[in-house]
């Protein structure tokens, strides 16, 4: 089975790329519900269809003959990160080392130049340490999130791929991207309730390891009644 992908400008990370949280949502939207672990071999195309081939439990996205991305079921295990409350997630953001150093400033997720609302806006997380963070601590971050009425469709819903959206970025500034510029190579995620617009979300990371130039960190995304929306584990490569 073959049809299209594409990923519109908005949703950028890295320039003239897709943010990698959000493509991976768009994939696993064609496996059925549960954990899906989406593997980003090539930077995802803008604005370009991308051609998904099912192969049994295999979801690929190619363009121009090279694989972009794949999807498959594959187990969860990292532990949820522990929510805090919405004014500490918000008291935190002030403490975003984005602010002051950002590989790809432009980015849909964190981007600092990306505030949210209107149809080119982004989604202003900008997670912040909180707890023991730094060397030697545990890089734990959390950011507030109130997901604004541009992210709905024409009936108001908005679609799990913006979850996995904010489920990317969270965790990789577990880890200093500032002084070290990664991207995502690798997600695993659940995504099992979406916000409503307004809602006042926690989204919150924690860095796992390190080996080489991988890194590994978890993310869990919170509604309003701290209800789980997403939780994610993920794989970030050096650059």
């Amino acid at each position: 089975m073959e049809s299209t992908l594409v990923v519109p400008g908005r949703f950028c990370g890295p320039p003239d790329t897709g943010n990698g949280g959000y493509t991976a949502g768009l994939l696993a939207a064609g496996l059925a519900a549960g954990p899906v672990r989406v593997t980003l071999r090539q930077p995802p195309p803008l604005e370009s269809p991308m051609v998904l081939t099912t192969d049994g439990d295999v979801v690929s996205a190619t363009f121009g003959g090279a694989v972009i991305a794949t999807a498959e079921h594959a187990e969860l295990v990292a532990d949820l990160v522990e929510p805090v409350p919405f004014a500490t997630a918000r008291a935190a953001q002030s403490h975003y080392p984005g602010l002051v150093g950002h590989p790809f400033p432009g980015c849909f997720v964190c981007g600092p130049t990306r505030l949210p609302g209107g149809p080119d806006g982004g989604l202003g997380l900008h997670p912040g340490p909180v707890g023991d963070y730094g060397p030697g601590g545990d890089g734990w971050v959390a950011t507030s999130w109130v997901p604004d009425a541009s992210l709905a469709d024409d009936d108001g819903w908005i679609g799990p791929e913006i979850v996995w959206a904010a489920l990317d970025c969270p965790g990789g500034w577990a880890n200093d991207l500032g002084q070290r510029p990664m991207v995502l190579g690798r997600i695993t995620a659940s995504v099992d309730a979406v916000p409503e617009v307004g809602d006042r979300c926690v989204v919150v990371g924690r860095r796992l390891g390190a080996d080489g130039r991988k890194s590994f960190t978890a993310s869990t995304a919170y509604d309003t009644d701290g209800r789980i929306l997403g939780h994610a584990e993920s794989t970030w490569i050096a650059v």
